[in-house]
C-alpha cells in the first residue's frame, strides 16, 4: 500500500516547479560555511581582490542572479498561458512544469544568489578569496545557464516538441500497463456472469477528485487473503464523487477493511499519465482539436498530432490488451477495467474526424494512418480499422463534390499534402 504513497509524493515533487530551487537554500547556506572553512585551512591568494572591488563583484553577481530569476518567472508565466491557448492546458503538468532545465536553471539562480550575498556580508575588513571565486564562477555559469535556458525554452513550447514528450510518455505508460506483446483476440472467456449482487458496497468517502492510480497487486493480494472477488467501479482517469460506489466485495471480500482498500487508491485533482494509457491521447487529441479550430486554423500542426497518434496507437495495437478480470491461481480476484482496442480506435479517429474531415491534409493523413496501421497490427485489430476507413471514406463522399478533390481526399498521405501518395481509389 505504500507504492501508492510514495507514487502520489514523486508525481507531486516531479511537477512542482519550487521543489528543486527550495532545496538549493540549505544547500548554498552549508557551501557557504564550507568554502570559508577551506579558505581559513587554503589561505588561497589567487584573484588578489581588494574589498572595494570583492564587494563590487559579488553585489553584480547579486544582481545578475536576481534579475535572472525574476524574468525567468515572468517569462514562464507568460510562456505558460501562450502554450496553454495555442496547445492545451493540460500540457503544464505533463510537460511544462517536469522540464528539468528550468527547474535546475532556476535553482543555481537561487543557490548562486544566495552564495553571493552570504560571501558579501562577510566581505568587510578581510576578503575571503576562495567563497570569492566560487561565487565569481557561480555568476558566469548563471549567464551561460540563462542563454542556455532562453535557447531551450524556445524549443520546449515548439508543437512538434510537446507532442514529442507527450507521444514519449504515453508510449511509457502502455508499456507498464499492458506489458505483454499481443499473440491474439483479446477476449477470453467471463467469469463474471458467476457473479451476483456484491456482498457489501465500500463507497468513495473525503472529496470529489480524479483516480490517478490504483494498486492492483495490493488488491489481488487482499482478494486471495479472504478468497473473495474485489470489483474497483470506476476506471482510472475517472471522476468520482463523494459516495459514489468504490469498491464492490463479493463472498469473503466483505471482511475487507475499508480503509485497506482506500489506501490502494490514488486520488488528484486532475488526470496525469502515471496509469492512464489514454491520457496521452487525449492531450494529443486536444492540441489536433485546438490546431483545427477557426480561431487558430492550423492543420499542419494538427498533422504532427496525427503523427504521434499512429505511433501510440500502433503501440496499442501491438500489445495485449487484458481483460477486466484478474485472475490468480485459476480463481478470479480482481475486476480492474482498462480500455480495450475498440475505447482506443473510438478515441483517435472520432473527434478528429468530425473536426477535420473537410480538410485535405487532415482526411489523407488519417487514411495513411489507417491504411499502415492495417499492413503492420496482428490481423484481430483490423476490424475496428475498417470500421474507421468506410466512416473517412462516407465523410470525404459527403464534404467533397469536385472531382478532383475527391480524388485527392481519397488518396492518404503521410505528410497530409505533398507527401508520396499511395494510388489513387478507382471510383466504383
Amino acid at each position: 500500500m505504500q507504492l501508492i504513497g510514495w507514487r502520489h509524493l514523486k508525481n507531486y515533487f516531479s511537477t512542482s516547479l519550487w521543489a528543486v530551487p527550495i532545496l538549493a537554500i540549505p544547500f548554498a547556506m552549508i557551501a557557504t560555511r564550507a568554502l570559508h572553512w577551506l579558505d581559513a585551512k587554503t589561505e588561497w591568494t589567487l584573484l588578489g581582490f581588494g574589498v572595494p572591488g570583492a564587494q563590487a563583484t559579488l553585489q553584480a553577481v547579486v544582481t545578475a542572479s536576481l534579475s535572472f530569476l525574476v524574468f525567468t518567472f515572468g517569462s514562464l508565466l507568460v510562456a505558460i498561458q501562450v502554450a496553454s491557448g495555442q496547445l492545451t492546458p493540460r500540457i503544464i503538468a505533463t510537460t511544462l512544469l517536469r522540464n528539468d532545465v528550468v527547474r535546475y536553471t532556476v535553482a543555481l539562480f537561487m543557490f548562486t544568489l544566495l552564495l553571493a550575498a552570504s560571501v558579501l556580508g562577510r566581505t568587510d575588513a578581510k576578503v575571503h578569496q576562495l567563497p570569492l571565486f566560487a561565487a565569481v564562477a557561480l555568476g558566469v555559469a548563471c549567464f551561460a545557464a540563462f542563454l542556455y535556458l532562453i535557447d531551450s525554452a524556445s524549443r520546449l513550447l515548439r508543437p512538434i516538441t510537446v507532442l514529442t514528450n507527450v507521444g514519449d510518455g504515453g508510449i511509457a505508460v502502455i508499456k507498464g500497463v499492458y506489458p505483454e506483446p499481443s499473440v491474439g483476440p483479446d477476449i477470453t472467456e467471463s467469469r463474471r456472469q458467476k457473479l451476483s449482487s456484491p456482498d457489501r458496497v465500500i463507497p468513495h468517502r473525503g472529496t470529489s477528485s480524479i483516480v490517478l492510480s490504483v494498486d492492483i497487486s495490493a488488491l489481488v493480494d487482499l482478494a486471495k487473503s479472504t478468497g473473495g472477488v474485489i470489483e474497483f467501479v470506476p476506471q482510472v482517469g475517472d471522476f468520482v464523487a463523494v459516495d459514489e460506489p468504490l469498491f464492490n466485495l463479493y463472498g469473503d471480500a466483505r471482511s475487507i477493511d475499508a480503509d485497506l482498500l482506500h489506501s490502494a487508491v490514488d486520488f488528484g485533482s486532475e488526470r496525469t499519465m502515471e496509469q492512464d494509457p489514454t491520457f496521452a491521447f487525449r492531450i494529443v487529441i486536444d492540441i489536433a482539436l485546438k490546431a483545427l479550430s477557426p480561431a487558430i486554423n492550423d492543420p499542419t500542426t494538427a498533422v504532427l498530432a496525427i503523427d504521434q497518434l499512429h505511433r501510440l496507437l500502433r503501440s496499442v495495437g501491438k500489445r495485449h490488451l487484458r481483460t477486466d478480470e484478474i485472475v490468480e491461481a485459476g480463481h478470479l480476484r480482481v475486476i480492474f477495467r482498462t480500455p480495450n482496442w475498440d475505447d482506443f480506435v473510438n478515441l483517435t479517429f472520432s473527434e478528429i474526424r468530425a473536426n477535420g474531415a473537410g480538410n485535405l491534409q487532415i482526411v489523407r493523413r488519417l487514411r495513411a494512418m489507417i491504411e499502415n496501421l492495417k499492413e503492420t497490427l496482428p490481423t484481430h485489430r483490423l476490424r475496428e480499422l475498417d470500421k474507421q476507413l468506410s466512416l473517412l471514406d462516407s465523410e470525404v463522399q459527403r464534404l467533397f463534390r469536385y472531382p478532383e478533390e475527391l480524388a485527392l481526399a481519397r488518396v492518404g498521405d503521410s505528410q497530409g499534402l505533398g507527401g508520396r501518395s499511395s494510388r489513387p481509389i478507382e471510383d466504383e
